[in-house]
């Protein structure tokens, strides 16, 4: 049978989409191959979030033409994904010699038309429908192949699109509006991957804790994202639950609460800000303030004082003032986030923000995003050596991802922790003591 190489681009959510089309196809007979040069069937799962993204899918697929239909002519190359549903025809016109463009509604029917294409019954594939019910169509999870690390923890997509449409974004153009899978099916989902050794569950949505508002709604005053924490809770042998990506503006006070009485939901929030600027976030139609945000992050942070808050921030986005970006740095300084993630503004056709006036020069941006980088590293350097001389608790996910002679795990509240120790420590909960830290990871001893 063929062999398959997957490359991905971009969110977790695209890592458990790529994860999910292999488990797939190896359920069709094929083999996963170690490079694209063995394989038969080149895949690119795509990102449309940032223009680098994309040119970086773009370069590599114009790569792979010229180096596949040189040697193995018989490869098929296909996109799948964000780019591959805001281009669809596009793509194949640019790249002749692609033979499969899949939006984010048809991972499920990856096989299916590999299979006509390898057989003759089709020439070339795009297929960007929408289709009811691909929320709930892809479940399969790559099986253990003799790496423990592979089963300690796992991504269960609960839900797919978002309704939100910030004016900077273009996932809900490429992922569509938002749509459930019912609390059974999850539940069945997750249950079967914790039969299967799995100790930890991250629940994955665009705007996660948006989960099920029209289809489910609330219960005894719980959102329908609370009954769901809930009932994943109940499940046992299951360790740890985490969830990404939230939207601020979706914490209600029965999702704070949840913190402090699940003792299986971790102490780790991962809140987006984008800005410190009420100007800013009203531009980017965020639907909260600065204020609200702070608010928030307070109120996490008393029902759980060991909480790790995250986030993500635009830099440069049209209109920013040097003003507006001092209020991002201020807020940054107020909050103390354990980790940020950092974009420089990049315009994606199609939606409000690539329309606005006062778009910023590049080098501009890149001055600001240097100095915010500064900022933040400065203070999750400060934050990481605050844990040197505690006791932590970790989940102990595998072998170091720098030094294979040293395990990882993974703090309640998402810190890394690298120490020394035995294979057959792998999957279980321990504790460690800190012993020194660099800028971005922890070091401790068993």
């Amino acid at each position: 049978m063929p062999s398959v190489f997957i490359k991905t681009y971009g969110c977790q959510m695209n890592e458990r989409d790529s994860e999910a089309v292999a488990a797939q196809l190896m359920a069709r007979g094929y083999g996963v191959a170690p490079d694209e040069k063995q394989a038969d069937v080149v895949l690119l799962n795509t990102c449309s979030v940032r223009d680098s993204a994309e040119q970086k899918a773009l370069n590599k697929m114009g790569s792979l033409v010229g180096q596949t239909r040189k040697h193995n002519p018989d490869t098929l190359l296909g996109f799948l994904g964000c780019m591959a549903q805001s281009r669809g025809q596009e793509l194949m016109d640019q790249l002749p010699d692609v033979d499969l463009v899949l939006g984010t509604q048809k991972f499920h029917r990856v096989g299916q038309y590999l299979d006509d294409l390898f057989a003759g019954r089709r020439e070339q594939v795009v297929d960007t429908e929408e289709e009811k019910g691909s929320e709930s169509a892809i479940r399969e999870h790559l099986p253990d192949e003799g790496d423990k690390s592979r089963v300690v923890t796992a991504f269960v997509s609960i839900m797919q699109g978002c309704n939100q449409f910030c004016t900077f974004c273009i996932v809900p153009y490429t992922r569509g509006r938002e749509r459930c899978r019912s609390i059974e099916d999850i539940v069945a989902e997750c249950r079967g991957l914790v039969e299967g050794g799995v100790k930890e569950i991250t629940l994955l949505g665009q705007i996660v804790n948006s989960y099920g508002k029209r289809e489910i709604g609330p219960k005894d005053g719980q959102s329908a994202f609370v009954q769901l924490i809930e009932s994943v809770h109940q499940i046992d042998g299951l360790e740890r639950i985490r969830f990404t990506s939230p939207h601020p503006k979706g914490y209600g006070n029965d999702l704070v609460e949840a913190y402090a009485r699940l003792p299986k939901l971790v102490e780790n929030a991962h809140l987006p800000v984008q800005s410190g600027s009420d100007r800013m976030l009203k531009l980017m139609h965020r639907g909260y303030t600065r204020q609200r945000f702070i608010r928030l992050v307070g109120q996490l942070r008393a029902a759980c004082p060991e909480m790790g808050v995250g986030t993500d921030i635009i830099v440069g986005f049209p209109g920013e003032t040097e003003e507006d970006f001092e209020e991002t740095l201020s807020l940054c300084r107020e909050v103390e986030f354990d980790n940020a993630f950092l974009f420089k503004y990049s315009q994606r056709r199609d939606t409000p923000a690539a329309r606005m006036p006062d778009q910023l020069d590049d080098l501009l941006i890149e001055e600001r995003h240097s100095r915010l980088m500064e900022l933040a590293d400065g203070v999750r350097a400060r934050k990481l050596q605050g844990y040197v001389g505690r006791k932590m608790e970790i989940l102990v996910e595998g072998f170091s991802r720098r030094n294979a002679d040293r395990l990882e795990g993974r703090t309640r509240c998402n810190k890394i922790v690298v120490f020394e120790g035995s294979e057959r420590f792998i999957g279980q909960v321990m504790e460690v003591q800190i012993e020194s830290a660099t800028k971005t990871t922890l070091y401790g001893q068993l």
